[in-house]
Formats: structure tokens, sequence, C-alpha cells
């Protein structure tokens, strides 16, 4: 009698998880070039910027303490000046005193912070975090946002990597991306899972209302070069609210509109984003090139 052997079916609550990323992506020779992510999110969204910035600088694109992938970070201690503290490590470790920085949203912001620590030789801040001041409607309201994109993100996280096939993708995609569209498949993919496990993410919003507001940028830009990069179809932090006091604070900075672009711009036009980082830390080097001939 033969007996019939049954194939046991995969249990449909076992989740299939993706490898978690390197904290960093390095590449590139020439002058150093730091590139921070917004919050919630990993060195992903730089992946089809970097080879551009490449040609021209040694590129670190790095993962925040406390990001998917990024090094760990304790949740009590999570805040942005442990965020700067562990951005100004990695540079420690990489031997640079300083570097150009572009960073975007919470990148941003890190990235004036690193320049008011003295270790920024330009920065490029897209759509930047931290123009608020403390209780003010305008920290409330994107508090408000991040509160429920938290939501979002524990049904994320429950689902694992299903949540990357969810309908509800471009919805999700349409608060940092004017165009949902034109983002890729795996740049999208990443950007949910980076989201959905986040360890600091609750951690963050409740530190960032309760602690002191460091955004205070005024004459920042009479030591570091500034290209402060504004986003027209930001639905995050639309410039006429958030990055006008930045404009206003900093009257020496270049300010430039990406017109049509929403929030994390790399997304969507990432030769774009490349060739306006390059332009600002090429005129740095023209600058010290004719101080040195001067």
């Amino acid at each position: 009698m033969s007996q019939t052997t049954r194939r046991r079916r995969p249990s449909r609550s076992r989740r299939l998880e993706v490898p978690v990323p390197a904290p960093t992506v390095r590449t590139g020779r020439g002058e150093p070039l730091l590139l921070l992510h917004p919050f919630t999110t990993s060195h992903d969204v730089w992946a089809e910027v970097v080879p551009t910035l490449a040609h021209e600088h040694e590129v670190v694109a790095a993962t925040l303490p406390g990001h998917w992938g990024g090094p760990p970070l304790r949740r009590r201690e999570v805040s942005l000046a442990a965020y700067a503290d562990g951005v100004e490590a990695l540079l420690d470790e990489l031997g640079w005193d300083t570097c150009h920085v572009a960073g975007n949203s919470i990148g941003g912001w890190l990235a004036f912070e690193l320049a008011r620590r003295g270790r920024a030789r330009t920065v490029t801040a897209i759509a930047p975090a931290g123009s608020w001041t403390k209780w003010s409607r305008e920290e409330l309201v994107v508090g408000g946002k991040f509160i429920g994109l938290y939501a979002v993100s524990l049904l994320g996280h429950a689902l694992g990597e299903r949540a990357t096939r969810l309908p509800l993708r471009p919805v999700v995609l349409k608060i940092v991306s004017h165009h949902p569209r034109r983002v890729s498949r795996e740049r999208a993919d990443n950007f949910v899972r980076a989201a959905s496990r986040c360890p600091s993410f609750f951690p963050f919003i409740v530190s960032e209302l309760r602690g002191a507001v460091t955004n205070d940028v005024t004459g920042l830009d009479d030591e570091v070069p500034v290209r402060l990069v504004l986003c027209e179809k930001d639905l995050l932090l639309p410039p006429d609210r958030y990055g006008t006091p930045y404009a206003e604070a900093m009257p020496a900075a270049d300010v430039v509109v990406l017109e049509d672009l929403g929030h994390i711009p790399m997304f969507e036009a990432p030769d774009l984003v490349a060739a306006t980082i390059l332009e600002h830390t090429r005129a740095r080097r023209l600058a010290d090139r004719h101080a040195d001939t001067a």
C-alpha cells in the first residue's frame, strides 16, 4: 500500500524578510561628500543620485542611527542631537574633518547642525525640516502628520514584506512624491521597508515635541556656503511655510526652487538633484582656487 506524501504549505503568518542593508554606501573619488536621508527612510533614497555624484566626489551615503540598517540607538536616547552625534562619529571613523554635506528633510536639518559644529565645507539643504519654533502651529502640524504616518508604519510592520505589495503604496508615496509613478519599484519598496522598520520613529516624535529645538541658523550662511533647495509641490513641508523661515534667517544662502517635485525629489528627478548638489560644490571649489591664486 503506497503512502501519499503531503507537501506542507508555508504558514501564512510567516513573513518574508529582506536582508538589512549596510549602514553606508561609499564610492567615488574627489572631495568628500556626505549624503543624509529624510526621517524614517535610509540611504537608499540616494541610490540613483550617487553614481553621478561619484564622478566628482568621494561619496558616503549614510543611514542615520535608529533607522533601518543604521547604527542602533536606544529609545530613550533618540533625539536630533543623538543623530548628529552618530553622524559625527562616522566622520571621525572616515577620517573626514570636514566634508560637503547634502541632506534632505531631517537630513537638511542635520546638515545645518554639522555646519554649526564646524564639520561642513558646504551645505545643500533639500526641503530641510526644523524651521519651526517651539509649540508653533507649524511644529504641531508636522507632528500630527508624522503621528498619522506612524500608524501606517505600524500596519506595514505587521504585514512585513507584504506591505510592499499593497495597493495603498501609491497613496503613501504621494506624501513624498508629486508624481508617484516616476518612482522606481526598488526605491518605492525600500521606502516602505524603511518606514515600517524604523525603531526611532515614535521616540523621535516624542523627543522633538518635548525637547529643545536646535534650529537657529542665523548667520550660518556667513560661515559656510549654503544652498537652500525648496520643492514646489512638497506636501509634507510646504516651502512657503517651512522654507521661508530658513531663507529669512540666511539671506546670503543660495535659494533654489525645484518645480513640480515633492518632498523627496531624488525619487522623481535624480539627475536634477545631482546637478543641483554639484553646482554648489563646484562653486566652492572654484572660490577656493581663486583664493589660492590671489
